[in-house]
């Protein structure tokens, strides 16, 4: 099995100084789905078998394009959406951005719980993991062992695209490696939007191990188009 991640585009956080919890796309990050699934239209031995989408507004206008491009049907699961911030929507920017910086300077133990109002790293990190495990199980996968991660896998060609969030992926694909997780999974990580990072399945010990063969590629993306 073969999992490729995008991150969606460029999103809209800020609406005239005003933050937003559930952004649409920016006129670049509409530019920047655009050039990756123009991207992956002139891949000629591209082969994907399902694409998955996260069902924030971000998500699913990344994936509009991919879809028309690949004459894919989008599949929502809801697992996918990115850790779930207090609701700010509506509240000034600047203070959105306070209260996040203030919060990084709290314990490890403290950053486990997330902000007040909104979703626990703890609960993110097990909704994630918890649909990693479901997805892989519906497509055949076994697991043989959880440390290291190994899976005995029905289909080693299968290709399943998964189109969400930089916290949504760097925790599954954490997972997926073995990698001891941390509360701020999205930062360890840093992949740029509507990048492309793509796990492949290794034969190793009578089972499969996933390695991490591109991690936020942009290389569909010039550099004026590039961001973060």
């Amino acid at each position: 099995m073969h999992l490729i991640f995008i991150r969606h585009g460029q999103p809209e956080w800020d609406r005239d100084g005003m933050a937003v919890d559930d952004p649409k796309l920016t006129s670049l990050g509409h530019e920047q789905a655009k050039r990756l699934a123009e991207r992956l239209a002139a891949v000629d031995d591209i082969r994907v078998d399902e694409l998955l989408v996260s069902p924030l507004a971000r998500a699913h206008q990344t994936a509009a394009p991919i879809s028309d491009a690949l004459g894919l049907e989008p599949v929502t699961l809801d697992w996918l959406r990115e850790i779930a911030a207090p609701p700010f929507e509506g509240t000034p920017t600047e203070q959105v951005q306070r209260i996040f910086a203030e919060a990084r300077k709290r314990s490890v133990d403290d950053l486990w719980d997330g902000l007040p109002g909104g979703e626990s790293f703890s609960g993110f990190h097990e909704r994630i993991t918890g649909g990693v495990r479901e997805l892989l199980a519906e497509r055949g996968a076994v697991p043989v062992s959880p440390a290291p991660p190994l899976w005995k896998l029905e289909d080693r060609e299968q290709v399943v695209m998964v189109v969400a969030h930089a916290g949504t992926n760097a925790a599954a694909i954490g997972f997926l490696l073995g990698i001891t997780p941390v509360p701020w999974e999205w930062e360890r990580f840093i992949s740029f939007h509507a990048s492309v990072s793509t796990l492949l399945p290794m034969a190793i010990s009578g089972a499969n191990s996933f390695s991490l063969f591109k991690f936020s590629d942009v290389s569909h993306l010039p550099d004026d188009l590039q961001t973060r």
